[in-house]
């Protein structure tokens, strides 16, 4: 019988689409000077995420592929397996099944894992593939949660406290650590210090939603307030105005960036920390929740010569990554791209990245002045803040740049009228606009425990009115990987408008906001609510979840 050879991941790649042959060629250069592994270049030149590597190899090898970042390990599974063997073996227990252990692996044969488990359980186990630059922190992490249980940890500081009838300097210290390592194993975004008559409350926001995670009495929370003020090098005397700051928080292997931000309030100061886990995995755009005809969209605009391309939405609404999922269409081996950002998020080869330092006077409107000597193609400029910037971005995108910005507005139509009130000029404006995309996030059903189930009459009206029949649809009942609420990870809903002709003469005769967007829904606009509700009916969310976010 003859044996087939299996296909080398470089020609794999090219068959996907997810590596050109020109980036394939300076890999292997890059590979010749290295000794490195093909795959393990390819991740660090940024030309294929480790994500997309691990999919890729587990279809290779018929594994399915687990996203840590999505999955709850297991307890049990842990305790069948010393951590040292783990790490040795290359592996991460990740559930019980039936008594046999489900473990993650990062390549396809890595007997050495299956041998070992086999030995320690008495069972061969199931695995999956897993991505590697996920799995030594998701080792770390959960074994290091195992042996130091948050909620046991909380409970005896608070006990010492309540018996002392004080918060002394090691228990106040540690509570803080405690509070925020809770918020890092939740994969919070905040962490809300909120101080009430006789207690004090902290809430985490999960996937945009806020879960209530501990109430601490006032002693503790007023010397949490004393020493996150300490961290940050506040003023722990002033209480009465508002104040912000940052500091960074090293955990295990990794370092944090925390943002302060405190209020004064009736019972106190109310703080809230905004936790920047740093550079991850940076996905593709329809791996963030575009479709294939949006996809299609966002890549011929981001081929362009020239023009300004706006990512706009609240705070948090992931406009820094949707842009940078997006960078990853330009053709950076053949155009020069140049960034200025507040801060670096993800660190990008043969792209040119520069951070803010408003200490010396380095923002964003100096960076953009200066870019145009440095010969660029392609100018991101991470944020339109004020009047000197937004000039700046659209002078430079009529003088034959690209360039990607975002902008703080509620949906994409608005943007114009947000660029007006920054006194951009109607005319300039209406030639230098290729496109504003506009997003929100929105919760995913969890995929451990979401079933069918017949929708109500109200829930059926809600997705004729948006233009679907559909009797069913699909929700979580809450299990332990998604903490009981039916929800696990986030994906976006958009709003795409490509500025035409017709767009273009209604912005210059600065036609009204109602006008505007019903002539970029004529021509093909998909708003919020009905993206939202086509996510819903292909089982992505709920429409409960749409409503919340979309209205």
């Amino acid at each position: 019988m003859a044996q087939t050879t299996p296909i080398r991941i470089g020609d794999l790649l090219l068959q996907r689409g997810l590596l050109s042959k020109k980036q394939l060629h300076v890999a292997l250069m890059q590979q010749r000077m290295t000794g490195d592994l093909l795959g393990d270049t390819l991740i660090k030149l940024g030309f294929v995420s480790a994500k997309e590597m691990g999919i890729i190899l587990a279809e290779q090898g018929g594994f399915s592929f687990i996203d840590l970042s999505e999955f709850s390990v297991s307890e049990e599974a842990l305790r069948m397996v010393p951590k040292e063997v783990a790490e040795k073996a290359q592996f991460i227990p990740l559930e019980l099944e039936n008594g046999r252990l489900h473990i993650g692996i990062t390549n396809p044969s890595n007997i050495l894992a299956i041998d070992t488990v086999t030995r320690l359980t008495r069972q061969q186990p199931r695995a999956s593939m897993v991505d590697a630059n996920s799995l030594f922190e998701a080792v770390e992490r959960a074994y290091y949660f195992l042996e130091n249980p948050i909620q046991k940890r909380i409970d005896a500081i608070l006990t010492d406290m309540r018996t002392t009838n004080t918060a002394g300097g090691q228990n106040v210290s540690t509570l803080t650590d405690v509070m925020i390592m809770d918020g890092i194993r939740k994969n919070a975004t905040d962490i809300h210090i909120n101080p009430a008559a006789d207690v004090v409350n902290v809430f985490y926001r999960i996937d945009g939603v806020l879960q209530h995670g501990h109430t601490f009495p006032k002693i503790a929370g007023n010397a949490l307030t004393s020493r996150l003020k300490i961290l940050s090098q506040l003023d722990i005397a002033e209480q009465r105005l508002p104040q912000d700051g940052s500091f960074t928080f090293p955990f295990l292997s990794r370092s944090y960036d925390v943002r302060i931000s405190t209020i004064p309030t009736i019972f106190g100061e109310n703080i809230v920390l905004r936790i920047l886990a740093g550079s991850g995995d940076l996905p593709r755009l329809e791996r963030l929740g575009f479709d294939a005809a949006d996809v299609e969209q966002v890549q011929s605009l981001f081929a362009k010569p020239h023009g300004i391309i706006l990512i706009t939405g609240p705070t948090g609404s992931g406009k820094t990554t949707t842009l940078y999922a997006a960078l990853r269409e330009v053709n950076i081996l053949e155009r020069n791209v140049i960034t200025v950002e507040d801060p670096v998020e993800y660190k990008l080869c043969f792209v040119q990245q520069t951070q803010v330092n408003e200490k010396v006077g380095y923002d964003f409107a100096l960076a953009g002045r200066n870019f145009m000597r440095q010969d660029p193609d392609v100018m991101l400029i991470g944020e339109i803040r004020d009047e000197e910037t937004a000039k700046i971005a659209v002078r430079a995108s009529i003088t034959g740049h690209l360039v990607l910005t975002t902008l703080h507005t509620n949906d994409a139509v608005t943007a114009i009228p947000r660029l007006l009130d920054l006194s951009v000029d109607r005319f300039l404006m209406s030639s230098s606009l290729l496109a504003i995309l506009a997003q929100r996030l929105i919760r995913k059903n969890c995929p451990f425990c979401s079933a069918e189930y017949e929708l109500s009459p109200k829930e059926r009206r809600i997705l004729l009115d948006a233009g679907f029949d559909q009797g069913s649809g699909r929700r979580g009942a809450g299990c332990p990987h998604c903490s009981g609420t039916g929800y696990l990870g986030r994906t976006c809903i958009s709003e795409i408008i490509v500025i035409n002709d017709e767009l273009r003469e209604l912005v210059y005769s600065a036609a009204s906001v109602g006008k505007l967007k019903e002539a970029a829904i004529a021509n093909g606009m998909r708003p919020f609510r009905v993206d939202g509700l086509k996510k819903a009916v292909e089982g992505v969310t709920t429409i409960q979840e749409v409503l919340r976010v979309a209205g």
